[in-house]
C-alpha cells in the first residue's frame, strides 16, 4: 500500500472507531486510548491524524453531519404534501441514525454539548418547519394545527436519537422507523408511507426505490417520501 493510501486508510479506520466509541460512551465516556484500541492502530499514528480527542470529535461530527444535510438536501428536492414530506423526512432520518454510526455520534456528541458549534438537530428541524409553513389551506383535515404536527415531528426524532441505543420496547433499534411510522398513522389518519412486505416497513429511504406490497393497490403504497417529479402534490389516499 502506497504511503498516502496507508494515510487515507488509517484516517477512515481512526473515524470509524471514534464514531462507534463516541456513538456509544459519548464524549466523556470516550478516550483517544480506547479509540486506538478499537481501530487496532498505535496512539502515535492516531496523534499524527488528530492532534486531541476534540479534534478526533469534531471530524466525527463534520462526517455525521455532512451525511445529514445530503439526506435533506436529496429529500428536498421531492414534491408532496407537506405534512406527508414531513413524516417521510422523519423516516429517513432514523433509518440514516439507525444505519449511520458517525450520524448516531454526531448528533449525542451534539445533545451532550449544548455550546457545540456543531447542532445536528438544526440540519433538519428548519426544513420541517419551513415546509409545513407552505400547506395549502383544505389540504389537511379540518382542525389540524400544522405547527404541533412540527413540534411533535422534532420530538420523535430527538427522542428515537436520544433513547435508540437503549430501547425501552423488546422491539430494539432496528424496529425504530416501523415504530415512527405506527405514530404516524395513529397521529396522522390516511397518511400513506412507502411499505414493503415486511409486515408494514417502511421502503426506499436508503436507495429511492418504493415498492408496492403484494395485494395491495399501488396507489395506496406511494408516498410523498419518493413521489413522482410532476410538480402536482401527491393526493393524500386513505390505507385499506
Amino acid at each position: 500500500m502506497a504511503k498516502q493510501e496507508r494515510a487515507i486508510w488509517t484516517r477512515r479506520t481512526l473515524l470509524r472507531a471514534a464514531a462507534r466509541e463516541f456513538d456509544r460512551h459519548g464524549y466523556t465516556g470516550s478516550s483517544l486510548a480506547q479509540i486506538a484500541r478499537s481501530a487496532d492502530i498505535s496512539m502515535g499514528a492516531l496523534t499524527f491524524h488528530f492532534a486531541s480527542k476534540r479534534d478526533l470529535a469534531d471530524s466525527v461530527m463534520e462526517e455525521g453531519n455532512a451525511a445529514t444535510r445530503a439526506l435533506v438536501e436529496r429529500l428536498s428536492r421531492h414534491d408532496g404534501p407537506p405534512v406527508q414530506y414531513v413524516a417521510s423526512l422523519t423516516l429517513a432520518l432514523v433509518d440514516l441514525l439507525e444505519r449511520d454510526p458517525a450520524v448516531r455520534a454526531a448528533a449525542r456528541l451534539a445533545r451532550e454539548d449544548s455550546g457545540t458549534r456543531h447542532q445536528w438537530h438544526a440540519l433538519w428541524a428548519p426544513a420541517v418547519c419551513e415546509r409545513l409553513q407552505q400547506t395549502p389551506p383544505g389540504q389537511t383535515p379540518p382542525g389540524t394545527d400544522v405547527w404541533a404536527i412540527a413540534d411533535m415531528a422534532i420530538h420523535l426524532v430527538s427522542g428515537i436519537e436520544a433513547t435508540l441505543r437503549h430501547p425501552a420496547c423488546h422491539e430494539g433499534r432496528r424496529d425504530s422507523v416501523r415504530r415512527l411510522a405506527r405514530i404516524w398513522r395513529q397521529a396522522v389518519p390516511g397518511i400513506t408511507l412507502p411499505l414493503d412486505a415486511r409486515d408494514g416497513l417502511p421502503d426506499g429511504v436508503p436507495g429511492g426505490v418504493v415498492r408496492p406490497v403484494a395485494g395491495h393497490d399501488r396507489r395506496s403504497s406511494h408516498t410523498a417520501l419518493h413521489p413522482p417529479s410532476t410538480g402536482t402534490p401527491a393526493p393524500v389516499t386513505k390505507e385499506a
